[in-house]
């Protein structure tokens, strides 16, 4: 266990203890980091809630996550409760809740975060497969979450549109007041082009609800059978539906086939991701998260590129990926110095935040870092709610 929180929620201090125990530079640091912000405007577009299924909230993990029988899944769930501080599985769903709220409640201007459902894996002719579905959490259950901490938290719904009655949960989940839909195509087993999801794509579209969408390579969820899912390419016939999308991670993991080709040669997804961002008839409709973009697999060419095109920053918007900024394994402050993102200095304050408050460290990461060899970062409207996807919601 102390190899899992070595690797995971290593902390040693609680978030309760920033504002009285952190050092001059680290506060200086947080303090710069929110200059230009308007708090009642910050927005974190990309926020996981999960759950075993210990209280009446209808989660639930994938049996195999919590057998020795399936080391790698076994030793993957513990990480992950051990970055949501969970230390009694028998409350671990409560724990989860607390954990995320103290962090939120512990960041002086914290703003909103949305928080996303996670729908199962379902085949085309709708039924439910079980044993792909890795973890599930219901639309439900966000809606609560939200009703209970409106000032931390706005609800994401996740409707797979292969499974029996989507259209109708679309329209609930939008008469609830969501704003927007969270997929995982790759582990949810949704293909992005297929005809099926038409009818979907106008019901989204009658309702003005936005995609969230993973793009690139899956890692933190089993997704490999179906990798191919997460080319962003695919999502073209949402867009063409008038569909507005985010690209989650702006696609900065993997390979997948050049669709537009005739050879179908394997392009890294970022370059697709880049293609799709470039062609006129997507302007304003087409975004993308900067999620994970600063986790060790994507730092250089996707991270140093997304600093660099200031063309695009007006399409990008901030997501955590909460959990995984507090995945030890994953935040790797040496690299950022090697590359020039950041100085030792900064790392050294960045570092101490980070054990009081891994979702402030996140933030402050992103507002700090610089393109290498430069003094140009990420504007602060990247951070704030984006008036071009919420239209008239902004």
């Amino acid at each position: 266990m102390c190899l899992i929180h070595h690797i995971a929620g290593a902390f040693t201090h609680q978030p309760e203890e920033l504002k009285s125990r952190i050092s001059k530079k680290a506060a200086d640091i947080i303090k710069r980091a929110f200059d230009d912000i308007d708090p009642t405007r910050l927005l974190d577009y990309h926020t996981h809630i999960a759950g075993i299924g210990n209280g009446t909230n209808g989660t639930f993990v994938n049996p195999k996550m919590r057998t020795w029988r399936h080391p790698f899944h076994k030793i993957k769930f513990k990480i992950y409760l051990s970055a949501g501080a969970v230390n009694d599985v028998g409350r671990s769903d409560a724990q989860i809740v607390e954990r995320l709220t103290r962090l939120i409640t512990n960041i002086e201007g914290h703003g909103r975060h949305r928080l996303l459902a996670f729908d199962k894996n379902y085949r085309r002719d709708g039924a439910t497969n079980l044993a792909k579905t890795e973890f599930y959490v219901p639309n439900d259950y966000v809606f609560d979450l939200a009703a209970e901490h409106p000032d931390m938290f706005e609800p994401v719904i996740s409707v797979n549109p292969y499974r029996p009655q989507a259209l109708t949960e679309l329209e609930r989940g939008a008469q609830r007041g969501t704003r927007m839909v969270k997929w995982l195509p790759n582990a949810m087993g949704i293909d992005p082009s297929d005809e099926l999801c038409d009818p979907f794509y106008r019901k989204m579209r009658e309702f003005n609800l936005v995609l969230l969408s993973h793009g690139g390579e899956e890692k933190a969820v089993e997704a490999q059978e179906d990798q191919r899912f997460g080319n962003p390419l695919l999502l073209r016939r949402a867009l063409d539906h008038g569909v507005k999308v985010i690209i989650a991670h702006c696609a900065g993991l993997g390979d997948n086939e050049d669709l537009d080709s005739k050879n179908r040669m394997r392009v890294p997804n970022f370059d697709l991701f880049l293609r799709l961002m470039s062609e006129k008839r997507y302007e304003g409709l087409l975004f993308a998260d900067i999620s994970a973009m600063t986790q060790y697999n994507r730092i250089g060419r996707p991270l140093t590129t997304i600093l660099q095109r200031e063309d695009l920053h007006e399409r990008l918007v901030n997501g955590s990926d909460y959990p995984l900024p507090a995945v030890n394994l994953l935040i790797r402050t040496s690299a950022l110095v090697r590359q020039g993102y950041i100085t030792k200095d900064e790392r050294a304050c960045l570092n101490e935040i980070y054990d009081y408050n891994p979702l402030l460290f996140d933030f402050v990461l992103k507002r700090t870092m610089k393109l290498p060899g430069t003094q140009r970062s990420l504007p602060a409207q990247v951070f704030m709610r984006n008036a071009a996807i919420e239209g008239k919601n902004a």
